[in-house]
């Protein structure tokens, strides 16, 4: 995993504007799983992303070189989770724009705000394709559970 953080990075709350770039982030990033891809789109209801913690400032967006293009590369969503802590939601990175450490860096401030609201850990169900990242960024694996796509992982990151 390269650790570099892409420099010209930027971090802020999300906007109803940026929805489209973030759909298509989503769609991309979705599809890019070989593994995946035949049962999203097999499901194409699964490849929408409505955007419903925009509004409620709950997603945040790594914008690349905001002095220059201000492209959306990646974002995350925080959800409610169990009471020590919440839910990572979603992560998602533009395939083009991947290993520069912009998930990384997007789950080091989805920790930090946590650990600052006063919460214990911060918790994901993730992929088994991104077993390897999340390890790497320091979940350790709790469980092993049934989605709607198939098996997931629980997992949790120590916030102390």
């Amino acid at each position: 995993m390269n650790d570099r953080a892409d420099a010209a990075t930027l971090i802020r709350t999300a906007v109803a504007a940026d929805l489209p770039a973030l759909q298509q982030i989503y769609r991309a990033a979705s599809l890019s799983n070989a593994g995946d891809a035949p049962l999203l789109l097999a499901r194409p209801e699964f490849l929408v992303f409505a955007g419903d913690g925009i509004a409620a400032g709950r997603t945040l967006v790594a914008v690349s070189d905001p002095a220059g293009d201000g492209r959306v590369a990646g974002f995350a969503t925080v959800a409610a989770g169990p009471d020590d802590g919440p839910e990572l939601e979603d992560l998602f990175v533009d395939p083009g724009r991947r290993r520069r450490g912009i998930a990384r860096q997007l789950v080091r401030q989805v920790a930090g705000d946590a650990r600052d609201a006063g919460h214990r850990r911060l918790w994901v169900v993730g992929n088994p394709h991104a077993l390897a990242f999340y390890l790497a960024v320091g979940f350790v694996q709790v469980d092993r559970i049934d989605t709607e796509l198939g098996a997931g992982l629980r997992m949790s990151l120590d916030l102390s």
